[in-house]
């Protein structure tokens, strides 16, 4: 950015009461934040990479759920009803045993009862790959593939080995405070029934930004970030229904189950694991990065679609690697 550039910013913030993030590191409590075509660089990062919160940073852009942000969520409560995915239908959630043979050939949730005292005192013993159903993705599961490098130039020997240590550890979300804000939903699933577009979440469809956008739409939410005149505001809560769940409770047996959870599973085009999600195309990135998302989730095995190396024409885009490596977004 020039000087000039930068002054002009200044004018503006002055005149319309806003804070502009223009350097590195990211002020958190800025109002206003460059486009994706116009985050700063630094120089050690990886080609596209949006390191932006501080060479030490290990929250990305959980950095965005600041007090203020928090508490103008909380204004927004209308009931006051509290949802346990426990309590509602059974064809709405995945508990810890569930999907019964995990996607990509993961580890299978295991719990055993561990008899201390004769029938007098037990303990519980737990054994599952947490990726094996519901969680959250942090900085250490996806690299900058080209490079190997993970967020904030983490790299395997910090994971693994004689080395290795709590850099980027999923931990340090909890001492911030963990996840709480204002979520977002768009139910793509139902707006699909109500259109008439047919797919099987079993299968790699691809949701593409424009039909986001005519989801949300439908929902009466302008999903363009607020600072384009949309609903979209810092720090929201991203949640993409794509329909796995409710299509995992229609299979009609463990064995049928099994069939689909267990095809081959290769990196490559040639993957047999084939699961619904949003698109790989430039639109979409763009998208999830200037709408300041402090984290997206979704209820498919892989937010984006499955396989991921099959972007616009001949460009490759994942957007797992793209968005966990450059802290854009926290895939599910």
């Amino acid at each position: 950015m020039s000087d000039a550039q930068a002054r002009l910013n200044q004018v503006k913030d002055i005149l319309t009461f806003n804070k502009t993030a223009t350097t590195i590191p990211f002020d958190p409590n800025c109002t206003k934040f460059p486009s994706r075509k116009d985050v700063p660089r630094r120089a050690d990062a990886p080609r596209d990479a949006a390191w932006v919160w501080g060479e030490d940073d290990q929250l990305g852009r959980i950095n965005l759920l600041t007090p203020t942000r928090v508490k103008a969520a909380s204004a927004e409560i209308k009931t006051g009803e509290i949802i346990s995915l426990k309590s509602a239908t059974a064809s709405s959630f995945l508990p810890l045993t569930e999907p019964e043979t995990p996607c990509f050939h993961r580890e299978t949730f295991r719990h055993d009862v561990k008899d201390l005292a004769e029938g007098r005192a037990f303990d519980d013993l737990y054994t599952l790959n947490t990726q094996s159903g519901t969680q959250w993705d942090g900085f250490r599961h996806v690299s900058h593939l080209a490079t190997g490098t993970f967020y904030n130039n983490t790299h395997a020997a910090d994971i693994i080995g004689p080395k290795a240590n709590l850099k980027n550890s999923i931990h340090h979300w909890n001492g911030h405070g963990g996840l709480v804000g204002r979520g977002v939903l768009l139910d793509y699933r139902t707006y699909a029934d109500k259109k008439g577009i047919q797919y099987d979440s079993f299968i790699d469809h691809r949701i593409p930004y424009e039909e986001l956008y005519l989801c949300g739409k439908d929902q009466g939410v302008d999903i363009r970030p607020q600072a384009q005149g949309g609903d979209i505001k810092i720090g929201d809560i991203l949640f993409i229904r794509s329909g796995f769940v409710e299509k995992y409770h229609q299979v009609k047996s463990s064995e049928e189950w099994s069939k689909i959870a267990l095809r081959p599973h290769v990196i490559g085009p040639d993957d047999q694991q084939r699961w619904a999600g949003v698109a790989q195309e430039e639109k979409m990135l763009d998208w999830l990065h200037d709408c300041y998302f402090a984290a997206v989730a979704g209820d498919s095995p892989s937010f984006e679609a499955w396989p991921t190396n099959r972007g616009e024409g001949s460009k490759k885009i994942s957007l797992g690697s793209s968005t966990l490596m450059n802290t854009r977004i926290l895939p599910p």
